[in-house]
């Protein structure tokens, strides 16, 4: 009995199958690459804001405390945008006449809030709260990066769920004293994983079982 397909038939069909086998997992991974990327992501994109506001030079440079803006960060889920009256406490008197700070004091004038474009922020189906990660022992740079040094603001990590389940599966790595929350310059010890087994155990910090299920951040 004749054949139906040449023996060639057999190398061409495993050459098929193979090639298809790559050429998914190739795409699987190019998509998990831009998932990641900045592209998607916006990490360590610079945010156009209607009035250039520079933390490097209210942080690093004047030595503004973070709470003296964002008022409700330690008590509140929202850390809160400055009132135009906040800004007005300083620029009624410094740089009251510049040009790029019209847009303040117009704002001071109507009674109406600047539109300021959002940096950090995430999905509705995310809860978040900032007072009780600050709580908790983890520092605005752990999050936001170091402030400071920004002359205009960008958003310095991902924010995807892997990054944020990255903490939540060893907070000990990530947590530091309460009081050090807010200091931009902070360094973890050499034995920081220990350290940071201490301070979870002495901020009553979850499981790391209770940190990573769906329900912590999906309500």
């Amino acid at each position: 009995m004749s054949q139906t397909f040449s023996r060639r038939m057999n190398f061409l069909s495993r050459l098929t199958i193979f090639g298809a086998v790559f050429i998914v997992s190739a795409v699987a991974l190019a998509i998990a690459e831009i998932v990641r990327s900045p592209y998607v992501t916006e990490a360590g994109v610079v945010r156009v804001q209607p009035v250039p506001f520079s933390h490097k030079h209210h942080v690093g440079d004047i030595g503004i405390d973070c709470r003296y803006c964002h008022a409700s960060v330690e008590r509140s889920a929202f850390a809160g945008i400055p009132s135009t009256k906040t800004c007005m406490n300083c620029h009624s008197q410094v740089w009251s006449d510049s040009p790029e700070l019209e847009p303040v004091r117009e704002s001071f004038r109507n009674n109406t809030s600047i539109q300021w474009t959002r940096v950090n922020t995430l999905p509705d189906f995310v809860y978040f709260d900032h007072s009780i990660h600050l709580a908790k022992g983890v520092g605005s740079v752990t999050c936001h990066g170091q402030v400071d040094t920004m002359p205009l603001m960008w958003r310095e990590n991902p924010l995807t769920m892997e990054w944020c389940l990255e903490c939540h599966r060893n907070p000990a790595r990530y947590i530091r004293p309460r009081e050090q929350v807010f200091a931009m310059h902070w360094q973890p010890p050499a034995t920081q994983q220990d350290f940071g087994q201490k301070l979870a155990a002495a901020y009553k910090i979850l499981s790391t079982e209770k940190l990573t299920n769906c329900s912590t951040c999906h309500r």
